[in-house]
């Protein structure tokens, strides 16, 4: 019976994103008329933290694990949507200036209560250059987690539970990312401001639907599969990037499009579903994910996928050769 591996699989090919973008740019010039931005983004930024704040207010007062149901139902989705708006601000897609797209992900960040956005912004451009580089890339888990969780599934759901704090710790391996920056010490600012006035406000208790909220929606959650689904190596041991088409997708702003937006960043979210109906013969034939909820509990009881699921490259030859038990 296969088992799965104990490293990872290494490969010297290029980023499949770079060659794909440029034999599709070639194919279908026209595709560069989407690489627009989107001010919407913008508003959908402030009716979500409008609906957190507001469902914060309405959880004041009642006993904690209201708070704790209501952020797993509902606030994780809201949060994941705001993680997304995020990410459309990292690569531009709002508005012109970088102040402008800073300012949005700061907001979206507020309700998270924890200032994470500009530091996203930074290691996830790293993640784009420098996809699979193991010295580069925080996407990929480091060797500790790998081994201390290996392939059984409540090691697997104990990782994914505390997802966000292996992440932080990832970061301190990227060395050749600056960890600190202007648009960094903005973030801070406004987030302190932001816990500081919700305090003042409700009390202390306000922080636990918001900090839940934060928390499942990039953990043990079906959208927290979606740190799963863009990268592991769960429907081919080939494939490096894996794309979601399923409904979820109509709420969190197309982030399951992850092909699309690798191969050409600059499209915004509302453009992605078309870039793939532009270039059918480049997407068709890729496999997908149609179900978050069906990718984590693949994850967690499939005994042929580990940590080690993923494609690395510039690994020391004895860090990344094949092995199973």
């Amino acid at each position: 019976m296969a088992i799965a591996p104990t490293a990872y699989t290494p490969t010297a090919e290029p980023v499949s994103h770079h060659v794909r973008a440029r034999q599709l740019l070639k194919a279908h010039p026209e595709v560069k008329r989407l690489m627009t931005r989107n001010a919407t983004t913008a508003l959908i930024t402030a009716g979500c933290v409008a609906l957190q704040v507001a469902m914060t207010y309405l959880l004041h007062g009642h006993a904690w694990y209201w708070s704790l149901l209501a952020s797993y139902v509902l606030g994780a989705f809201v949060c994941h949507t705001l993680f997304v708006i995020v990410h459309e601000a990292t690569h531009n897609l709002v508005f012109k200036g970088q102040w402008a797209n800073a300012a949005v992900g700061i907001a979206a960040n507020l309700p998270m209560v924890i200032p994470t956005a500009m530091s996203f912004r930074k290691f996830h451009l790293k993640h784009h250059s420098a996809l699979g580089h193991f010295d580069h890339d925080a996407d990929l888990p480091d060797h500790y987690e790998a081994k201390l969780i290996q392939h059984y599934a409540i090691g697997k759901a104990i990782w994914l539970f505390f997802f966000p704090i292996f992440q932080v710790v990832r970061t301190f391996r990227c060395r050749s990312v600056v960890p600190f920056d202007k648009y960094i010490a903005a973030n801070w600012a406004a987030q302190i401001a932001f816990n500081v006035g919700m305090y003042l406000w409700l009390g202390p208790g306000a922080f636990l639907y918001l900090f839940f909220s934060f928390w499942f929606s990039v953990s043990l959650h079906p959208v927290g599969a979606r740190w799963i689904q863009e990268h592991y190596l769960v429907l081919s041991p080939e494939q490096e990037t894996t794309s979601y088409y399923g409904r979820l997708n109509g709420v969190h702003l197309n982030i399951g499009y992850h092909n699309e937006h690798h191969d050409l960043p600059g499209v915004p979210w509302n453009k992605l579903p078309e870039l793939r109906k532009m270039a059918p013969e480049f997407y068709d034939p890729l496999l997908h994910h149609t179900s978050y909820t069906k990718v984590l509990l693949r994850f967690l009881f499939d005994q042929e996928l580990s940590l080690y699921s993923r494609l690395v490259r510039g690994l020391p030859t004895e860090s990344a050769v094949p092995a199973t038990k």
